[in-house]
């Protein structure tokens, strides 16, 4: 039996390599609005971030999402973002631990 190939993905703050699971996924849609996508399937440009906040304010403070996104983003969609990660890290946390279990 073949082993499973497990998709990596590279933080854009400190730029570990981690399964694509591991990460949380923020999008920029066909229709230019940034957000946050957990379950990794919404259509548009991603970029992924670990689930710290130390990791979001390292990305925030490089700008690393402008350049992953290839649009300009605004300190109101940063802090917008900010309290969305915050809001779900510990949610994140927990799916994290699911899914190393099974």
């Amino acid at each position: 039996m073949k082993t499973r190939r497990i998709p990596l993905r590279k933080c854009v703050a400190c730029h570990q390599m981690m399964a694509k699971k591991e990460l949380i996924r923020v999008v920029r849609s066909p229709e230019g609005v940034v957000n946050l996508d957990l379950r990794g399937r919404m259509a548009g440009r991603g970029a992924y971030l670990c689930g710290s906040l130390n990791c979001f304010q390292l990305a925030k403070k490089s700008k690393a999402f402008d350049r992953a996104l290839n649009v300009p983003i605004s300190n109101e969609i940063y802090d917008q973002l900010q309290a969305e990660f915050v809001r779900v890290e510990s949610e994140f946390q927990e799916l994290k631990e699911q899914a190393d279990e099974s």
